[in-house]
């Protein structure tokens, strides 16, 4: 495993929610971190078919053009009544046809698949959001972080909190959404912590282990 010696990265993503979350988990770290969007970085094609190849796209195409370390993730919610869809594809499902994204839409199609499904009953409304970050230096070299938290698809969406699909993400053990809960609520973790709540914290939290921590 190699150590993260350097406190400036690149945060490889162009979601503004994604970008606001990984800031907030760094800043205890003393990082100064730009993001791709700022620095005018043409978003790569995700053309993996797992979390781990689409993180690792990301993260050393901004390697690459920035000369720094980025780090990437790639998130996404996992049905078992879907088959594991939406899964990698879950940003397209809420893409328009004139490229924006509708995350709104996006539920609402994942709700319909589901009563589909016949999936009525929180038993058989399981799910799980998952997140692998990627880190990566301008050489190639990578390191990989995979965080998951179980839970079920909630219907309606409840709370205007987090992002994409937050609102209709119930963890487990808990009654709130992720949209119904504070930015600490949801990642459940800070340093010193043993624990992490959200999929993402929990990734970080072995990113930290591994390549910050002596």
């Amino acid at each position: 495993m190699r150590k993260l010696e350097t406190k400036t990265i690149v945060v490889a993503s162009h979601n503004a929610g994604k970008i606001r979350e990984i800031a907030e988990l760094i800043a205890p770290f003393g990082f100064s971190a730009k993001s791709a969007a700022e620095l005018k970085f043409e978003e790569p094609d995700e053309t993996g078919t797992t979390f781990e190849e689409n993180a690792t796209i990301k993260a050393l195409a901004s390697a690459r053009a920035s000369g720094l370390p980025a780090l990437s993730d790639d998130s996404g919610i996992v049905i078992d009544a879907l088959d594991g869809a939406p899964g990698v594809y879950t940003a397209n499902w809420a893409e328009r046809e004139d490229g924006s994204r509708d995350f709104q839409m996006a539920m609402e199609k994942v709700e319909n698949a589901l009563q589909e499904k016949g999936a009525d009953t929180p038993e058989k409304r399981s799910c799980r959001f998952v997140s692998v970050l990627c880190l990566a230096w301008p050489d190639g070299h990578t390191e990989l972080f995979r965080g998951e938290v179980e839970g079920t698809v909630a219907w309606p969406p409840r709370g205007t909190a987090g992002f994409g699909y937050d609102p209709v993400f119930q963890p487990q053990g808990y009654e709130t959404t992720f949209g119904e809960m504070t930015s600490d609520e949801k990642h459940g973790w800070k340093p010193g912590d043993k624990h992490a709540l959200s999929h993402r914290a929990r990734a970080f939290k072995i990113f930290v282990e591994t390549c910050l921590e002596a």
